[in-house]
């Protein structure tokens, strides 16, 4: 998304936006149901997101500080699991 490298789905990391609640999570699935936008397994994919606030645009909701800073501890760990 915010790097616009084209790679696999597989190798992309799914944020999602609840439909219900309206959470915004990563999806480490790619299954959950909502809003979702696609970003690189590389954590300056995700701060250029969060900068520029495409992700915020892509997802149609705005992402406080919680918000990001969980959005990063999500994002590292869903890194670490397709690595391993």
């Amino acid at each position: 998304m915010a790097c616009r490298t084209e790679r696999a789905k597989r190798d992309l990391v799914r944020v999602v936006r609840a439909a219900v609640s309206g959470e915004v999570s990563v999806d480490p699935r790619g299954k959950a149901s909502g809003r979702g936008a696609y970003l690189c397994a590389d954590p300056a994919c995700l701060e250029a997101a969060l900068a520029e606030g495409s992700l915020s645009r892509a997802l149609a909701s705005p992402l406080d500080e919680a918000s990001r800073e969980r959005l990063r501890r999500e994002h590292a760990e869903a890194i670490r699991q397709k690595r391993s």
